[in-house]
Order: structure tokens, then C-alpha cells, then sequence
């Protein structure tokens, strides 16, 4: 991938390689991130079309305080909101919700109060780390396993986790993005982790046994 400054040069000149460049590399996962804004496939696709007329036609105005990527997926998520919004399918950021409450591991696997080492992992309950899969068939049905857990999330979650661990943003870029605090992007992405990772128990344990809650 060239440097920003190469390819915003070669954007604004009308370049189509440049354009196939960071087409190519970012529509699969603009795709995957706009899904958690809207109802439909299509109607995520759209919103994936609508991002690329608006950086076309946008570009002349980046003014590089942001990466170009960040600033093409803030395009992307505020064209995807605005498609929520009139599919009644809004994604809300900015406060913490009902579903961030509560133990994030069921409390039965820690020891109870009363016992000589209260709050410590009950026997067999401590999470262990899994072996990673061995041939391609198991890394395909592990795949499908993890999108089928994802999947499960609320959609704001999702997104949290989309652009965290999927897509490698930093709690930063995420907060700009998203438009939300530090506390609760931590605590968005936290609970995400720990319903994926409490999906993905029940898998180890079926086929080795062997269960881990680490990231």
C-alpha cells in the first residue's frame, strides 16, 4: 500500500490504479462494518457504494489530520448511521445501555465468599489456553464459529469489536470514528470479548476439551 501522501496525490489526479488500490484492500471490510448500521446485504453494499462517490468526490478536501483509511471509514460510518436511521435501525454510542452491566463471566464459576479463597476460579472452571487449529478445515470451522458468535452480538458491540480486533483501530481511532468516550468504547469492546470468548467455550471443550477465555 503506498504512503497516504502518494496515494491521496495520485486520488485527486484521477488515478484509477490508485483507486483500485484502496478498493481493493478496504471494500470487504467496509462491507462487514456497515452490516451493523443496516437491515440488508444490499442495502450495506449501498452504503458501501454511497463511501466511494463521497471520497471521489470528497477527496480534494482531506486535509490529513487523520490517516486516510480513518477518514474514509468516518465517511462510511456516518453514511451507514444515516441509512440506519431511515431503516429505523439506529446504533447508539454515546451512553452505556442496560446490556453493560452485569458480570461478563457467570459468577458460579468463581469460589463463593464464605470459601477460603473467595473470588478465585472454582476447580476446572480457570480458563486455559486452546491450541490453535491444525489443518485448514478446522481454521474454516473455527472461522465459522467465531463469525456465527460475532453475529450474536448487538450491533453496537459488533461494530466495537469490528473495528478493534478485525480491523486493527486503536481505542482512539475508534472514539473518533464512533463519536464516544474512552470509558465506553473500554467497556463496549470488553463485553464484546467476553460474550465471543463464552460462545467459543463450548466449541474447545467439544472438540479438544480444552477451553481458554483469553483474548
Amino acid at each position: 500500500m503506498p504512503a497516504d501522501d502518494e496515494l491521496v496525490e495520485r486520488l485527486r489526479d484521477g488515478d484509477d490504479s490508485a483507486f483500485a488500490v484502496i478498493l481493493g484492500a478496504w471494500s470487504g471490510s467496509m462491507l462487514r462494518l456497515a452490516m451493523s448500521f443496516v437491515s440488508t446485504p444490499a442495502s450495506a453494499e449501498e452504503v458501501v457504494q454511497d463511501t466511494w462517490l463521497a471520497v471521489i468526490r470528497g477527496i480534494d478536501g482531506f486535509e490529513g489530520r487523520s490517516a486516510l483509511k480513518t477518514w474514509v471509514f468516518r465517511i462510511l460510518v456516518n453514511t451507514a448511521k444515516k441509512r440506519g436511521i431511515k431503516e429505523h435501525r439506529t446504533v447508539p454510542f454515546g451512553s452505556l445501555l442496560p446490556e453493560d452491566s452485569g458480570p461478563t463471566v457467570d459468577p458460579d464459576r468463581f469460589r463463593p465468599a464464605d470459601d477460603p479463597h473467595p473470588g478465585h476460579w472454582r476447580p476446572g472452571e480457570k480458563p486455559r489456553r486452546w491450541s490453535e487449529p491444525e489443518d485448514a478445515a478446522e481454521r474454516v470451522e473455527l472461522g465459522n464459529v467465531l463469525a456465527a458468535a460475532i453475529a450474536q452480538l448487538p450491533a453496537r458491540s459488533r461494530v466495537v469489536l469490528t473495528l478493534r480486533d478485525a480491523e486493527g483501530y486503536t481505542c482512539e481511532e475508534v472514539c473518533a470514528l464512533l463519536e464516544i468516550t474512552p470509558g465506553n468504547q473500554r467497556v463496549i469492546l470488553h463485553r464484546a470479548r467476553a460474550a465471543v470468548r463464552a460462545q467459543l467455550e463450548p466449541y474447545f471443550r467439544t472438540i479438544t476439551g480444552d477451553v481458554t477465555t483469553e483474548s
